[in-house]
């Protein structure tokens, strides 16, 4: 969790109307401050320079530069906030192309207040995978036959990631494998640097599209 008061949110959509509903429904939670707007990927890689957002609520199907290439240019910069996709349709090649560059979660635009607030919280804090079924769907849906070639995992670091598909949080996964926290996050930044992750996310699309969990 960021150590500011509240969690500063940039939302970016080309509706008006939509970025004006993200900002009512957020403005009003305690906590969470919205700090600006953007129209589209370029305004959107402006504004995260100048307002130093802690989580981007961001459409993928944008004009000029779209939510995912604005996203990959974000997320190459130094300490980036965490990327919260907002999109219409969860099984979408958009939503699978931008978990694959590293934003967070996803949220559908047809999502409650509740969702949404959750979704900030959620992607903000980073020790849970955001709605690990809809993760696995959309992988389900895109899922390439690649194979990994990086650093070999351990076999209890591939316990720990199987444990992060189910969206288990650190204390969850201690609790199941009877280990303490710390080393559980010891093996989670273990699994994240093998990878070349970002966060639990982008492991786990990683760990699905090359094969090292198995869709069930």
């Amino acid at each position: 969790m960021p150590d500011r008061a509240d969690l500063r949110v940039l939302v970016v959509d080309d509706e008006p109307l939509v970025r004006q509903g993200l900002r009512l429904i957020l403005d009003g939670e305690p906590g969470i401050t919205v700090v600006g707007e953007a129209g589209d990927g370029a305004a959107a890689l402006t504004a995260v320079g100048q307002l130093s957002p802690d989580v981007v609520c961001m459409d993928v199907r944008m004009p000029g530069i779209d939510g995912i290439r604005a996203a990959e240019i974000i997320l190459s910069r130094p300490h980036p906030p965490r990327i919260l996709i907002i999109t219409t349709f969860a099984a979408d090649d958009y939503v699978f192309a931008a978990l694959r560059a590293g934003a967070s979660g996803f949220v559908l635009k047809r999502a409650t207040a509740d969702e949404l607030i959750t979704a900030v919280r959620a992607v903000a804090v980073g020790d849970s995978l955001l709605f690990p079924t809809a993760v696995r769907d959309v992988a389900r849906a895109r899922h390439r036959s690649e194979t990994y070639a990086g650093p070999a995992l351990t076999a209890r670091e591939r316990e720990v990631l199987a444990a992060m598909a189910e969206g288990l949080s650190n204390a969850a996964i201690a609790d199941r494998l009877v280990l303490g926290v710390e080393t559980i996050r010891t093996h989670v930044a273990a699994v994240l640097r093998k990878l070349g992750a970002r966060d639990r996310t982008h492991a786990v699309v990683i760990a699905y599209a090359q094969g090292l969990v198995r869709l069930p």
